[in-house]
């Protein structure tokens, strides 16, 4: 059986050796752990992966190969999620959507904490309390234009706060590209040099000085020519950009393999006082904003990647973000971004005929100078271009 899950792992391209999956047996043949499903995940994850970057593709090819990974997770939030339970699908017609008051970002927040004070039940279907399938803003699976998404999942998009434990998953790397234009289309942003040890044979130098050495072979070196562009890459990651991992992930590895200089970091929706570069980590290591914009020089070409697709409180007002308590709107951290790094650009994943109905992406549009491209063939191209004068 064992045999099986180790050329399983081997088959999602997961780097596990011989040595590791028979350190994986010595444990298990002395009983270090509990006969149980996920204290065995645990004690493989440990001994097999090394790497936490791999974590995400050990999860994939272990739920694939057991069928039951979701019984590891403890995904209960902090408030009762019994009170959430979406038993209640409301339908309303459209002239009572357009009934439904948007309260503003601090009137929202106040009427919150007052409802939290009182509410002591579950309610659902309603318009006043904290539930479900209702039409009040506050709960999960109703129909408020504008609210604050308390557990569960969400169905607009137009939540100005969410109430939950939010984990999102790195962009693969290692992803295989689906078509080859993608390295193209990004090959355009290159400036070569030669810089480092000399270590590889310079031709052309030979010839000359072995002609001017009556014949002698004279053997020139010179270093290695390197592509020496800069790349900062900023990504948007979890809530709305899941629809569009995929893409993601193709420009992502396609980037890492053309850019040997590229440094990236996530952010959600918009960015605010810190970024991070492991999402499994993103409460614990954390890089501050204004040192990220320090280290690195004017030179360097900024790449945000994301589907611009938030509140524009998210963009505008302080204390906006979907689920931190920013200091600064991210309208402030972005024009210190395009001022610090004038080569910028802006990738969007959403489809383009889409731009129109989206008040953020108009908001991030002008924030970057109108340097917003979709991220297709022709976009890239298009970002290429301007990041290359």
């Amino acid at each position: 059986m064992l045999i099986d899950f180790f050329f399983a792992l081997k088959d999602a391209r997961l780097p596990v050796s011989i040595k590791e999956f028979l350190i994986l047996l010595e444990a298990l043949q002395k009983n270090v752990i509990a006969p149980s499903l996920d204290d065995f995940y645990f004690l493989a994850r440990t001994t097999l992966i090394k790497d936490e970057a791999n974590y995400d593709k050990f999860d994939q090819a272990f739920g694939l190969y057991f069928k039951g990974i979701d019984t590891i997770f403890d995904k209960r939030a902090d408030i009762p999620l019994d009170w959430l339970a979406e038993r209640l699908k409301r339908v309303l017609t459209p002239e009572q959507r357009a009934q439904l008051e948007k309260l503003g970002y601090d009137k929202l927040m106040d009427r919150l904490k007052q409802l939290l004070d009182e509410q002591k039940e579950r309610h659902e279907g309603g318009s006043k309390w904290i539930g479900t399938g209702g039409t009040s803003p506050f709960g999960n699976g109703g129909a408020n234009p504008e609210g604050v998404r308390i557990g569960g999942k969400g169905g607009g998009r137009s939540a100005v706060k969410v109430w939950e434990a939010r984990a999102y998953k790195d962009y693969d790397a290692d992803r295989e590209i689906g078509t080859r234009n993608v390295k193209v289309a990004l090959r355009r942003l290159r400036k070569f040099a030669r810089a480092g040890a000399q270590e590889e044979l310079a031709l052309d130098d030979t010839i000359r000085a072995t002609a001017n050495n009556a014949g002698y072979l004279d053997i020139r070196m010179q270093a290695e020519r390197k592509n020496n562009i800069k790349v900062l890459m900023l990504l948007d990651v979890g809530g709305s950009m899941d629809d569009h991992i995929a893409r993601t992930e193709e420009l992502f590895s396609a980037a890492r393999s053309e850019f040997k200089n590229m440094n990236f970091y996530y952010f959600h929706n918009c960015v605010y006082e810190y970024l991070w570069k492991s999402n499994r980590r993103r409460r614990d290591e954390q890089f501050s904003t204004w040192e990220v914009l320090r280290t690195y020089p004017a030179d360097t070409k900024l790449i945000f990647v994301g589907d611009a697709t938030m509140s524009p409180y998210e963009i505008l007002h302080p204390g906006g973000a979907v689920d931190y308590n920013n200091a600064e709107a991210g309208a402030a951290w972005l024009q210190r971004f395009t001022a610090a790094f004038p080569h910028h650009a802006w990738l969007n994943p959403e489809p383009h005929n889409l731009w129109q109905y989206r008040q953020s992406i108009e908001l991030i549009q002008q924030l970057v100078g109108k340097r917003m491209y979709a991220l297709t063939i022709d976009g890239l191209e298009q970002a290429m271009r301007v990041l290359s004068k």
